[in-house]
């Protein structure tokens, strides 16, 4: 069987999660240690913010801008961000650029792209403030899950490369129903007064089910699709942008050579009452990928 890095889907949450103890605050900074013992080789990350809107349903773009600014991580302690500093990675950007043009994608660089808070937060979650070589791709504003699955198949041999693919988004997310009072008021992000809507609990069920009973290959493609058909996913996403990473992740684990592949949900959390930040794993490191100083650690 082929070697591959295995897919991350991620629900990045807002920047207080990387302050305020919780599992997903511990199970991100394993996710990044163990990427680091194994040599990965850069990170491949499709956020939720970042859409190329007009008229073409196959244009994307890839940040190539070599000298990035960032949004400041205001909901956290500006001590845990200070000294970060974006590390691009051009050349994989140029690369991921001819590959999506190869297969009939409208991929284009953006030059003068700078870093959102939909990549950071889980960047400096993994890594702290020195990352990786990065490459962030855009969604396309049409949300077409089909299309954002075929991006990440497009991107998937990369993965035999040591290269970590993320798709950044959110379990449930739905700002028409976040309630904030607690995190204006109090700044603290998991107090609720009630449970989350039941149409919400109901499809943070069925989201663990597609991705942990299928497991990695074709049917979690088509079972990630699918769930945009759910009778509560408009109450579980009230838009689109936060949900389509994770079809791009899916696909990028998503051929029949992935069948068989475990997925696991690590950790998850609930802020804002509505926002369900879970955090898939698709597949894990090769064994034989672990680099010696980490074993000897």
């Amino acid at each position: 069987m082929t070697e591959l890095a295995p897919v991350l889907f991620l629900s990045h949450g807002t920047a207080a999660l990387l302050q305020e103890d919780s599992r997903v605050r511990d199970y991100w900074k394993k996710l990044g240690q163990d990427a680091l013992d194994h040599g990965v080789k850069g990170v491949i990350i499709m956020g939720a913010h970042w859409n190329t809107a007009g008229g073409d349903h196959r244009k994307i773009q890839i940040a190539m801008n070599p000298t990035p600014d960032f949004m400041p991580l205001i909901a956290s302690d500006p001590k845990i961000s200070e000294g970060f500093e974006p590390n691009p990675d051009l050349q994989t950007g140029q690369r991921v650029i001819d590959m999506l043009c190869n297969a009939g994608v409208h991929a284009e660089a953006d030059t003068k792209f700078n870093w959102m808070i939909d990549s950071q937060i889980a960047i400096v979650g993994m890594f702290g403030v020195k990352s990786p070589p990065i490459t962030i791709i855009s969604q396309n504003a049409y949300w077409d899950p089909f299309f954002h699955s075929r991006l990440g198949a497009i991107l998937r041999p990369l993965r035999k490369e040591r290269y970590l693919i993320i798709g950044s988004g959110g379990g449930t997310h739905n700002l028409y129903r976040t309630e904030w009072k607690y995190s204006l008021g109090w700044k603290d992000v998991f107090a609720m007064e009630s449970p989350p809507d039941d149409e919400t609990l109901e499809f943070r069920q069925s989201i663990e089910d597609v991705f942990c009973k299928n497991g990695a290959g074709p049917k979690l493609r088509r079972g990630l699709a699918r769930l945009m058909k759910h009778p509560y996913f408009r109450d579980a996403h009230g838009t689109d942008e936060h949900y389509v990473s994770a079809c791009f992740a899916a696909g990028a684990a998503g051929e029949l050579d992935d069948e068989g592949t475990e997925t696991v949900l690590g950790a998850e959390v609930w802020e804002l009452r509505s926002q369900c930040e879970q955090q898939y794993v698709i597949g894990k490191w090769p064994p034989s990928w672990r680099i010696k100083s980490a074993v000897s650690g």
